[in-house]
């Protein structure tokens, strides 16, 4: 594999910016020349220094830095510049250290996005986005309004518009014209017909958060239409207010933010991870705080053995669980772990990423619920993102609130993210309907097929009674589902036959085929067939296709055809 998701495989337009910092600022070392990591703030940037400097040689740490680059202090900006605040925070480091450094990055989901990589680095190049701690220049007494900036800034046209276009077609406007009208530099990007101000990005926020919410399910226009007013029944709990809907710049980030806020509300304690996870959860849980214990099976049995350990005296941070899991589709049971919780004191993280707040409401039975908002509730997968929700009715919630407060939670969801996310997102339910009834017809051909050995989907898991407990009343069960057949040449046959886009994520809105297991725990296949995931399975996510079924029924054809 030559690239993909963005947290396992670095952008190559983060990799360029990396790249042009370190030449520019950097000299070899001892350890030849550096790399250099990048981060949205000093803050996120001083984490990754520290992972680094517990796992380093104690040698190599003294070779460790931060670059904090920010706009000329020196020059005036249009206000769209100083709105979005562009900045960089480089972690620079000996280029041997890289795969420790990679492993922050992958884990925390903190790392700046290609997007505005890419946007800083045409200020990098300006020479319009500088190291701040650099003295001041004099300014030059002529230049008084910004001459130049980066592209997407010097003219009011789309960004899908040919390059070096202006409005209607017209070359751009020389950098002085531009100096003397900021008016051209006031659009972000114009999209399906319309411009879209920069002002308008914190109310691109609110309306994703109240998306989240429930409370807005229709398409708006931002600039003439007010928002949706928060109702006090909001996921069917009291009081929730749209400042308690936290955005992050992708899932796992939302994951780790949590984490990091319970650590520092609470007393640190182990942490629990409750039924089979999704590769980086357990990773978060074990490395940055005192550890964790793990349930891969998420079962009654689990649970059991958990009240044992609570009643023994055993205390915990908080249970970690995603609802559906990934990729077996089965459901902890939220009625006992809340009940366990209430009465033993410890957090409840509920992942409802893959049953979408669609289709289930976990929030009452959570202290916090995390999702990624780059899947289905995005469905383009041409943007990151993810949210994290404190339940005001939370024993924790206080505690929660003033950890995010004090620094646990920055707002570094970058603005030209904000906006794709919130147009992806204005179609959410109509094409959550679609993908359920879609999954349900493919589930039924699975279901239907000799050489189908199991379906794992929530509507015919053995954990079906826990999904129903928490499903909405229009809810449907979901776009994922996996299955395994009856041999694994069986499995490649049907895989390779099957006329679905290929690839390792979810929540798109084209349909997804996957040997998930083989991709995500390849070095590892003995340890999870020990929790009942076989290495042969393959796992679907759902899209919006219309012959889905004939392209299944297809493939099982060629399974069929293996001797």
């Amino acid at each position: 594999m030559v690239t993909g998701y963005p947290r396992f495989f670095i952008h190559k337009s983060i990799q360029a910016l990396s790249t042009d910092i370190v030449a520019k600022y950097c000299r070899p070392g001892e350890s030849g020349m550096p790399s250099a990591m990048l981060f949205p703030t000093k803050r996120t940037a001083q984490r990754c220094v520290d992972f680094i400097r517990e796992r380093a040689e104690p040698f190599t740490v003294t070779e460790l830095s931060i670059l904090r680059l920010v706009l000329d202090p020196t020059k005036e900006f249009a206000e769209p510049l100083r709105t979005i605040s562009p900045s960089i925070s480089a972690v620079i480091f000996p280029e041997r250290l890289f795969p420790i450094a990679k492993q922050y990055w992958q884990h925390s989901g903190a790392g700046v996005s290609s997007r505005r990589a890419e946007f800083c680095h045409g200020l990098f190049r300006d020479d319009l986005l500088v190291l701040d701690d650099r003295p001041p220049s004099p300014r030059p007494p002529q230049l008084n309004k910004l001459r130049r900036g980066p592209k997407r800034y010097q003219r009011t046209a789309s960004i899908d518009e040919t390059k070096g276009a202006g409005t209607n077609g017209r070359p751009s406007p020389p950098a002085e014209e531009l100096a003397d009208d900021l008016e051209s530099s006031r659009f972000l990007e114009e999209r399906f017909g319309r411009n879209l101000d920069v002002s308008l990005v914190e109310n691109a926020k609110s309306a994703i958060r109240r998306r989240i919410a429930g409370v807005l399910t229709t398409d708006l226009d931002l600039a003439s239409k007010s928002l949706p007013v928060m109702e006090s029944n909001a996921r069917g709990v009291s009081n929730l207010q749209e400042h308690d809907i936290y955005l992050t710049p992708c899932g796992m980030n939302a994951i780790f933010t949590t984490h990091q806020a319970l650590l520092k509300a609470r007393k640190p304690e182990k942490s629990i991870n409750f039924g089979f996870p999704y590769v980086d959860t357990l990773k978060i849980l074990q490395k940055f705080g005192p550890g964790a214990i793990f349930y891969g099976h998420g079962s009654s049995a689990d649970l059991d053995d958990l009240e044992a350990r609570l009643k023994a005296g055993e205390r915990f941070l908080g249970l970690f669980c995603e609802f559906p899991g990934n990729p077996l589709l089965s459901c902890p049971d939220l009625i006992r772990i809340r009940q366990l919780a209430d009465t033993y004191d410890f957090a409840v993280v509920v992942d409802e990423t893959v049953g979408n707040f669609v289709n289930v409401n976990v929030l009452p039975f959570a202290d916090v619920v995390v999702s990624s908002l780059t899947k289905i509730f995005s469905g383009d997968c041409n943007v990151m993102g993810g949210s994290l929700i404190l339940n005001p009715s939370g024993r924790y919630y206080s505690a929660l609130k003033a950890a995010m407060g004090e620094g646990v939670f920055e707002d570094t969801y970058w603005a030209e993210d904000v906006v794709f996310m919130e147009r992806n997102s204005r179609d959410f339910v109509t094409r959550i309907d679609r993908v359920n009834a879609n999954a349900e017809a493919i589930c039924a051909v699975l279901e239907a097929h000799p050489l189908v050995s199991k379906v794992y989907y929530p509507k015919c898991n053995e954990s079906r009674s826990n999904y129903e407990a928490c499903r909405l009343p229009k809810g449907g069960y979901g776009g994922l589902l996996s299955c395994t057949l009856e041999t694994q040449a069986h499995a490649i046959a049907f895989h390779d036959a099957l006329e679905t886009a290929k690839g390792p994520s979810l929540g798109t809105n084209f349909t997804l085929t996957s040997p998930y297991v083989i991709l995500a725990h390849y070095h590892e296949l003995d340890w999870v067939a020990g929790y009942g995931v076989d290495p042969s399975l393959i796992r679907i996510s759902v899209g919006l296709e219309n012959n889905l079924s004939e392209l299944f029924a297809k493939a099982l054809k060629a399974a069929e055809a293996v001797q």
